[in-house]
């Protein structure tokens, strides 16, 4: 017979253990608001100085061309045409300075959102500084919501109109939504909008790892998993570019080992999310029983299993170190 603490009952749980799951809700949420963060960060900076040098040479170089062929062809239909292409440019110049200068104040903004009196403050501002609907003040607002109440935030999300801004804008909305679909155990919504990403829109390499790790997740717990595992696996986690979004990626390769039934890579997997923090381990232990051994938040059994062992495995290493101390 077995002894007691080492069979797997992952419902049968301790008050210890029950603070473990909300801590791991809570690190949910964290990693959602720090996604949204790094997002905003990642947004390229036309306003930097070694930008705006290298902007000013291409623009300036393509002037002199453009209008020196226009002088060479002396037609005035030349100089016309070298005058609109020129209004063109410089117009989208000016959206593009606009845009940036529009990112950058909502960046500052949420710097000083550290606090419950922050938030509300950055609330306050964004409501009162930028127009509503506006893209990025609506993605702010929704990561401030997000560390009270994630259905809040997924409402504010949901009032972008997907079909009236930019294709990248929309995606970065199905994005976020999908990753709160799934904190929420609700895949099949996740599933819907993770369809709708097309990852060559985003230019960025951290912004395509991100919104991959999402769109893999969604795959893998819907029934797609082996195309969730091609998908991820195109990322080198040792690159130091991915680096602060490792445990995102490894969540997502868990979830699509475990259902594609490769599960020496997904004990792996776990055992590297345990070394980065073992919150993240507890996150695949859900509270209820579910019919037909599924449960709605798509997790395997054996990813149960196995989460469940390595924090109980952690659990009896915290409470050893506690004693020797004492």
């Amino acid at each position: 017979m077995p002894r007691r603490g080492l069979c797997y009952d992952p419902y049968a749980v301790s008050d210890e253990k029950s603070k473990k799951r909300k801590n791991a809700t809570r690190q949910s949420r964290e990693d959602m608001v720090s996604q949204q963060r790094a997002r905003l960060d990642q947004v390229p900076d036309p306003l930097a100085p070694e930008n705006l040098k290298k902007i000013g040479l291409r623009i300036g170089l393509g002037a002199l061309v453009l209008w020196g062929i226009a002088a060479a062809i002396g037609h005035w239909v030349a100089f016309a045409v070298a005058g609109a292409i020129t209004v063109l440019v410089l117009g989208v110049l000016a959206w593009a300075w606009r845009f940036t200068t529009r990112t950058k104040a909502v960046t500052d903004i949420l710097k000083s959102a550290d606090t419950a009196e922050g938030r509300q403050q950055a609330m306050e501002r964004l409501e009162k500084e930028f127009k509503e609907g506006d893209p990025a003040a609506t993605f702010a607002k929704a990561q401030l919501q997000m560390q009270e109440d994630p259905r809040t935030a997924l409402a504010t999300l949901e009032t972008i109109k997907l079909d009236r801004v930019m294709a990248s804008v929309a995606d970065e909305a199905r994005s976020q939504r999908a990753m709160i679909h799934l904190v929420l155990g609700e895949t099949e919504k996740a599933r819907a909008l993770a369809d709708g990403i097309d990852l060559s829109r985003q230019k960025e390499a951290r912004v395509r790892a991100t919104m991959a790790s999402v769109i893999g997740e969604a795959w893998a717990r819907s029934g797609q998993a082996k195309r969730a595992v091609e998908l991820l696996e195109t990322f080198d986690l040792e690159d130091p570019e991915y680096q602060d979004l490792k445990a995102q990626v490894l969540r997502s390769l868990a979830f699509a080992y475990a259902w594609s039934d490769q599960m020496t890579k997904m004990r792996n997997t776990l055992r590297t999310l345990e070394k980065l923090n073992v919150q993240l381990v507890m996150g695949f232990i859900t509270k209820k029983k579910h019919p037909g051994g599924v449960n709605p938040k798509g997790v395997h059994p054996a990813l149960e299993q196995e989460a469940y062992k390595l924090a109980q495995r952690s659990a009896g290493l915290q409470r050893k170190t506690q004693v020797k101390r004492m």
